[in-house]
């Protein structure tokens, strides 16, 4: 809970009867003992604890035994393509091609399931996120897009065990990987959930990432804002903050991104799973400049259990989804630099940490054999990300336009992606 393994799923909040709470939520965002657990409570938060420990292999063999194919990059899938949702204000309003809202909306109009659990921004904290159980297609809708704060789901727990009728659950993959570990055990905490979906995962932002792009917008009361969106508009769309008073602040998505450096959570950076591997479907943004250049928005998705791909089938029959087939080296090839990320970088910075003798995630796997070039290459980004990261940084980087910076950073990025190009994408299909 104090460590840089905590990935704020909320589980052990959900599970503590009131004895763990979330504090600090503009801040830190930890959970915080306020109370003694029993030894049962104990012993079943740490069961459902995704942190420490997370067993891709046995829980793969558990939930994913028939599937029909596998990449250690991918995990397990039946079929990947590309699509999006026909209904043209469902697909303007997602992250991209719409295509979770889409489903979701329909198993609740099908009434294969009553509730979708969810994560919306608070409308009386509009800044914050909050989990919710939604139960109409505007809930869906108001749920949509991407939340790059952090977010700790899991705390509904209470409220799932408690609902009445079938769930559909959206998380990140830490927040899939603990409800996994709790269906692994059938805990009754979560046997609500019939339909586990998410979306693809880089990193998460501390709060302190909205309120350093105020600042630089001379904007100092964070409490003032009215509507918060992360991936406002056309796609890929923009960050969007709209204040009291009428005040409008937008800055493109990819000049946003300059804030990852300075504001990430550490255990982003030690997380292997980019595509939710333990879903019934995950989905991204389809980042390829075929689909870029059109705009509108475009889905890639993994549909991972027949469960899943089932259901996907059945909505392109009944022309709810335009969906097309692509191949594993594609996916992976558009995903590269995330790819890359997670299943080679991800494990040399879980190698540098081990060095210096902190704990570390156990995956029950790793992967290995990366060229030197790429320890080096990450040693580089892991000193960036420790320089980047410290109060001096933060405060010297605010002193600047966020257009500046953004436009900065885009062609850093750029120029980054091109000159290590051989190094990441060496062996990596």
């Amino acid at each position: 809970m104090r460590s840089d393994l905590c990935n704020r799923c909320g589980s052990c909040v959900g599970l503590s009867d009131g004895a763990i709470v979330m504090v600090d939520r503009e801040g830190e965002y930890r959970p915080k003992l306020v109370k003694e657990l029993s030894e049962e409570q104990a012993g079943r938060i740490w069961e459902a604890c995704s942190g420490k420990y997370f067993d891709f292999p046995a829980y793969r063999e558990l939930f994913y035994r028939n599937a029909s194919h596998f990449h250690p990059y991918t995990g397990p899938y039946e079929r990947i393509g590309i699509g999006y949702s026909t209904d043209p204000a469902i697909r303007a309003n997602g992250a991209s091609g719409g295509i979770i809202s889409q489903i979701l909306i329909y198993l609740l109009e099908k009434k294969m399931i009553r509730g979708v659990v969810t994560l919306r921004m608070n409308p009386d904290k509009p800044w914050l996120n909050e989990p919710v159980i939604a139960t109409t297609r505007e809930e869906v809708l108001d749920a949509a897009q991407s939340k790059y704060c952090i977010s700790s789901v899991n705390e509904l727990l209470p409220a799932i065990a408690s609902f009445d009728g079938d769930l559909a659950y959206i998380g990140l993959p830490p927040q899939v990987q603990s409800i996994r570990k709790l269906q692994a055990i059938n805990d009754p905490a979560v046997t609500r959930i019939k339909y586990i979906f998410g979306p693809f995962y880089g990193n998460t932002l501390h709060f302190s990432s909205v309120r350093s792009l105020l600042r630089t917008y001379h904007e100092n009361d964070y409490t003032a804002i009215e509507k918060l969106y992360f991936r406002h508009g056309e796609w890929p769309g923009n960050m969007r903050i709209e204040m009291r008073g009428g005040r409008v602040i937008e800055l493109k998505k990819f000049h946003a991104n300059y804030l990852i450096p300075f504001h990430i959570l550490k255990n982003s950076l030690y997380c292997t799973d980019l595509t939710n591997e333990f879903t019934d479907i995950s989905g991204g943004d389809a980042w390829a400049p075929d689909y870029e250049e059109r705009g509108m928005g475009y889905s890639i998705l993994f549909t991972r259990t027949k469960t899943g791909n089932d259901l996907l089938q059945k909505m392109v029959d009944e022309g709810y989804i335009s969906f097309g087939e692509i191949t594993e080296n594609e996916a992976i090839t558009m995903h590269s630099h995330g790819y890359d990320l997670k299943k080679r970088g991800a494990f040399i910075r879980i190698r540098f940490r081990r060095l210096t003798g902190r704990s570390v995630p156990d995956y029950g796997y790793a992967l290995k054999g990366f060229p030197l070039s790429r320890y080096l290459m990450e040693a580089m980004i892991s000193f960036l990300f420790l320089v980047l990261g410290t109060t001096p940084a933060r405060w010297f980087i605010g002193l600047f336009s966020p257009v500046f910076i953004g436009k900065w950073f885009e062609k850093a990025r750029t120029f980054w992606k091109k000159s290590t190009y051989k190094i990441k994408r060496t062996n990596l299909t």
